[in-house]
């Protein structure tokens, strides 16, 4: 395709005349490309900045990992049942920023959102929650930056769940950086709800929004009293059952030994 000029006989256009003049000054296009370069190096500061959090977020699963593979083998139970992870997309950082009215930039986003990294943890039992906080928050390494318990303190439309957000240290080649983590802990019955929940909250239009969410929140008072129960029924039996010996404790412990070691 041939640009409008004067020796290939085709007219530019008004703007396309004034586009020429403007590439034809050195300042202007000194400042284009010094534009385009700044443009370029927030892209690879940005991928830098997830590639960190994507580190954390390694950092706590594996914490968990070991946590369960722990209570695996000296335990008759696990508390863990679930890990799984989540990154923040792009488009929701964004939308998040706007939303809030804060800048986008790098060091708004690190300053201002604590759940771009995300890590959640299912659990049988509503005090296997709180064993498992307990043990990632004694780890040293691990900062206690903000704490929120919807399951003692539930939302208004039901939510429970433990939300933790900490900080953690990844270290690189040459530097060491901390960054932050958000943890949800939650029972199997609560993700249940939640998930439920996510839908409702992202889906539009819907027929009787508003009794559908009181309808849930219901579902919520049973799911909450279900596993309140469950806790009660598992501590009965527990303290009923007979004491296992030493030589049983030994014995359990030993056919755990392979199953834990996978």
């Amino acid at each position: 395709m041939n640009f409008p000029n004067k020796e290939n006989g085709l007219i530019p256009t008004q703007s396309q005349e004034m586009l020429i003049n403007l590439l034809a000054d050195p300042n202007v296009t000194t400042k284009l490309y010094d534009s385009a370069k700044r443009m370029m190096w927030s892209v690879v500061q940005y991928n830098e900045m997830k590639m960190l959090y994507s580190c954390a977020l390694k950092e706590i699963q594996t914490k968990f990992e070991v946590l369960s593979t722990e209570f695996s083998l000296r335990n008759n139970r696990n508390p863990i049942s679930s890990i799984s992870t989540r990154l923040k997309s792009t488009d929701s950082i964004l939308d998040k920023l706007e939303r809030n009215g804060w800048p986008i930039t790098l060091e708004s986003m690190e300053e201002n959102l604590a759940d771009i990294a995300g890590i959640r943890v299912i659990c049988p039992y509503i005090d296997d929650i709180y064993t498992i906080a307990d043990a990632l928050l004694r780890q040293d390494d691990v900062t206690l930056i903000r704490r929120k318990d919807y399951i003692e303190n539930p939302k208004a439309n039901g939510y429970r769940s433990l939300h933790l957000i900490i900080s953690v240290p990844v270290f690189l080649s040459e530097t060491k950086k901390n960054m932050k983590v958000e943890v949800q802990i939650r029972t199997i019955a609560m993700d249940f709800w939640a998930s439920l929940e996510h839908q409702m909250k992202y889906k539009k239009d819907i027929p009787e929004a508003a009794a559908i969410m009181e309808e849930l929140l219901r579902c919520a008072e049973i799911i909450h009293d279900t596993d309140v129960r469950m806790l009660r029924i598992r501590e009965h039996i527990e303290s009923v059952a007979d004491a296992p010996t030493e030589e049983d404790l030994l014995l359990e412990r030993i056919g755990r030994l392979d199953l834990s070691l996978k």
